[in-house]
Order: structure tokens, then sequence, then C-alpha cells
């Protein structure tokens, strides 16, 4: 019989264990320096640490999901197709407390490693009426961000909040005395906004998905399709798959006592307005009320009696 790739992966994560503890067993003696961890070493923990992190994410990109399409109650011309599935998960954000990120080595950025792409000018514009408001003790990169500006293209000629040190420059790090995390969103909260108000919309969106498709029907009418969903890896393109870590189908992210339309009220009302959400809302309940078990779960929610 073929070994698979699971058996294969088990394989390199024993070995790499394994590795791990001979080194780890070479205790330091008297009138001798410590062992210094091999090259070796820290190849195998970094091994178990991609292992430990790709059991975390459960499902893959292609599980079976439920999803509901009702007429927007405010737009004759417009559906909505939702995905219960994810919209009904358990999925809640775990920034700063047990976030990996996206990039290896990294955890406290985040997603925000990369920066934010503009979704048009208007969002720039936007985005820069709240920049003008931070001060030196809620943005930790103020004064670069004064002098050398805080919007870069990437290479393709696209205009995002401009990377710094690493991460994006709104980002405050670990320790910083106005908070850690985005300025921005902490101004928002400060001037008891929504985040979504101070914020790039890709941040304030992420991790529910919009798109748009016309549909073309056999009566020859025509209607917009708007589905909102679940950013998974598939949401970055190509690259998504080389995250180091995401979190929408990791179960450590997976165990908010308020399911994902209820705590993301405020984003999924703008992105769908008030009457598509309230109807959304209305959906949603029914799918949790059944008695019947729940069909399509998310795979990484919690199972079992208090799930």
């Amino acid at each position: 019989m073929p070994k698979t790739k699971k058996a294969k992966d088990e394989k390199a994560t024993k070995k790499a264990d394994a590795d791990i503890v001979r080194e780890s067993s070479e205790v330091p003696v008297q009138g001798k320096s410590p062992v210094k961890p091999s090259k070796k070493s820290k190849k195998a923990l970094a091994a178990v640490e991609a292992a430990a992190l790709a059991a975390d994410e459960k499902g893959g990109l292609d599980f079976t999901r439920a999803w509901v399409e009702f007429p927007d109650p405010a737009d004759d011309e417009q559906v909505f197709r939702c995905d219960l599935t994810w919209l009904t998960s358990r999925w809640n954000c775990i920034f700063g407390s047990g976030c990996q990120g996206i990039q290896p080595g990294r955890a406290a950025d985040g997603c925000c490693t990369l920066g934010a792409h503009f979704s048009d000018e208007e969002d720039e514009q936007r985005v820069a009426g709240h920049v003008a408001r931070l001060t030196p003790e809620i943005w930790q990169h103020h004064a670069e961000g004064t002098r050398g500006g805080w919007v870069s293209e990437d290479e393709d000629g696209s205009r995002q909040t401009r990377p710094f040190e690493g991460s994006c420059i709104f980002q405050n790090r670990p320790g910083f005395p106005g908070g850690a995390g985005c300025s921005l969103h902490i101004l928002a909260l400060r001037e008891g906004r929504e985040p979504l108000e101070t914020k790039p919309d890709v941040c304030w969106q992420l991790p529910v998905r919009r798109t748009y498709d016309w549909i073309d029907r056999p009566d020859d009418t025509r209607v917009l399709q708007v589905s909102i969903g679940e950013y998974d890896r598939r949401g970055w393109g190509p690259g998504g798959h080389d995250l180091h870590w995401w979190c929408t189908s990791a179960t450590s992210a997976h165990g908010a006592g308020e399911p994902v339309y209820v705590s993301y009220r405020a984003e999924l009302t703008e992105l769908m307005g008030k009457a598509g959400y309230d109807r959304l809302v209305e959906l949603c309940e029914e799918r949790l009320a059944s008695s019947l078990p729940l069909l399509a779960p998310h795979p990484a929610d919690p199972v079992g009696p208090d799930a």
C-alpha cells in the first residue's frame, strides 16, 4: 500500500520530536559550556511547529457548506447568497491571545504583516481623515509616518498602507504604552466608534468575504448576486496557500460564545444593509434553532453537547 501524505507527515513529526528530545537531554556539565542548539535541532523544532499549525487547521479548503439565497429586501435587482456554515460558526478573532500570524516568527502582527491595500480612492481618502487625528500616544510610528508617509505602492502599482520594519506602519508593537495592535482600531475604540469607520476596507471586512456575480436567468432577466462567506486561504490569491497560519479554519480560533453573524453585526450590516442583515439573522436563527443535528457544521467548530 503506498504511503499517504498523512503518514509521511506523521513520520517526519515523530523524527523531529526525537531529535529535539535527544538534544535537550544533553545537559551542561560543570566547567563546560552549555550545548547550543544545532541547525538540525532548529530544523526539527520548525518541523514540529509546522505540524502543530497544520493540525490546528481543519477541513481543508473544500468541505460541505450550507448556503442560503434570498432576495435583498431593499433592492429588487439584487440577491444575497450567504454561507450559513461560516456565519453560524463560533469563530472569533484571537489577535494577541493565540494568533499565530501569517508569517513565521511574527505572531504579534496577526494578519497585518503585509499592510493593507485600499479598495479604491475613496477608501484611502476616508482613512486619511482618521490618520490626521492619530497622536504619538496611540500611534507608535507617528514620527515615521509623518516624516516618510504612510502610503506605498506594491510591485503592481497598487496603493496600500506602508510596510515599516516588517509590518504595517499602523501596527503598534507589543509593549507600546498606547496599546499593541492597529492604531486606527485603537483610535476608533477611544472615540466610541466602530473600527470599520477608521480602518481600510479590507481590514475591517476580514475574515468575511463579499463577492459579486451577475446572474443571467432563463427569462432574459439579470440579477446581481452578492455572496457573503468565509475569507479562507484562497481569498488571498495563490499566495494564500503559503501563509504561515490562517485563522478561519483553525480550531484555536473557534471557541466564541457568539456565532459570527452576531459578533460581526456591525460589519455585516455595513456589507449588506440593515434590511439584508435582519433577514440573514432570521435565517441563521432558524438554522441554529433546529432540533435536528446541524447540517454542514464548520469543521473547525467545537463539537459535543457544550459546543
